[in-house]
């Protein structure tokens, strides 16, 4: 059997792609210190509390559970967070990517899952965005995901590191048996935001930003469903089995959907009106992010099945029911 060791795997990515993992057949081991992911979110295997920054907790574990494959999601990944706090980006997401790499091959595993991000554009000088776009980013967390990838390349050069990295869009919905979902304290993800607004009295949501240069004002996304970037992690997964090198891919739709059209959705699929306010732009915010994702599909045959924006809302929608 495969064993993947998932860091980050108790958080809202990692635990959907652990669940992936387990119903492809693979041996799944979750690696996260719990500071922002949830305990009753590891339901496919073994936790190991540990942080990546730790080296000596993440060779014990590479030496007791010797993956094949490792996938990498324990990031912080706030934007606005990031541009107020540096530091924080800096030393857990690429000092601790660093320790995790010179572990890993010290410990002879060489196949590498990095969860990596569409802020390591920046601003878009062309839409769709493909994988030879520039890159440079305009907040620290996607420098802090930018560098990594540049450590990647280097390790791959120098001591024969493979790798399949990920970058991804805006991951939204949950789950869609309603096992896992989608937590985060504080909650900052603009789908989570506009579905509480619509479902618990009092709530607002907050649009930030009507002057983009957009259709209508607002920020445009590719939204993503969980459940298929789950899937492009097995694929990738199963890609490091067969292939060497660095392989990089975005995941997105190819379709842009602005803040103001999700405000509709939500109250179109929750069958109720949003409260709505307006705020200022956010920090480091671009004004349009959408993928050009052929690349995914034409070598690992990946194609999104569950991200129209209104499945993404349901899934959401009904994870937080049940929550209520």
């Amino acid at each position: 059997m495969t064993t993947v060791l998932v860091t980050g795997g108790a958080g809202y990515i990692g635990s959907h792609c652990c669940k992936a993992f387990a119903e492809a057949g693979w041996s799944v081991i979750t690696y996260d210190n719990l500071s922002r992911g949830w305990r009753d979110a590891v339901k496919w295997g073994p936790l190991v509390e540990g942080d990546i920054a730790d080296a000596e907790a993440v060779a014990a574990a590479l030496r007791q559970y010797r993956p094949d494959v490792v996938a990498h999601f324990a990031a912080y990944a706030y934007v606005g967070e990031s541009v107020e706090y540096p530091e924080l980006y800096y030393r857990n997401n690429t000092f601790g990517t660093l320790v995790l790499i010179e572990e890993m091959l010290k410990a002879g595993v060489n196949r590498l899952i990095f969860s990596s991000t569409c802020a390591s554009y920046g601003i878009p000088v062309r839409s769709p965005i493909d994988e030879a776009h520039p890159q440079w980013p305009i907040n620290p967390y996607g420098w802090s995901k930018f560098m990594i990838e540049r450590m990647v390349e280097d390790f791959s050069r120098a001591r024969g590191l493979n790798s399949v990295m990920l970058r991804y869009f805006n991951a939204a919905g949950c789950d869609p048996d309603g096992e896992i979902g989608e937590r985060h304290e504080p909650e900052t993800h603009v789908v989570p935001l506009a579905i509480e607004a619509a479902i618990k009295p009092g709530r607002v949501f907050t649009i930030n930003g009507t002057d983009f240069d957009t259709r209508d004002g607002t920020a445009v996304r590719d939204y993503i469903h969980v459940t298929d970037l789950a899937r492009a992690h097995v694929l990738g997964g199963e890609k490091l089995l067969r292939d060497q090198g660095v392989h990089v891919y975005n995941l997105g739709t190819g379709n842009g959907t602005t803040v103001k059209e999700l405000v509709d959705a939500v109250g179109r699929v929750s069958g109720h009106k949003l409260p709505v306010a307006y705020g200022s732009r956010r920090p480091g915010d671009p004004p349009a992010l959408v993928a050009a994702a052929g690349k995914a599909e034409r070598e690992l045959g990946w194609v999104p099945r569950h991200s129209d924006i209104d499945t993404i809302i349901g899934t959401a929608l009904a994870w937080y029911r049940s929550r209520m």
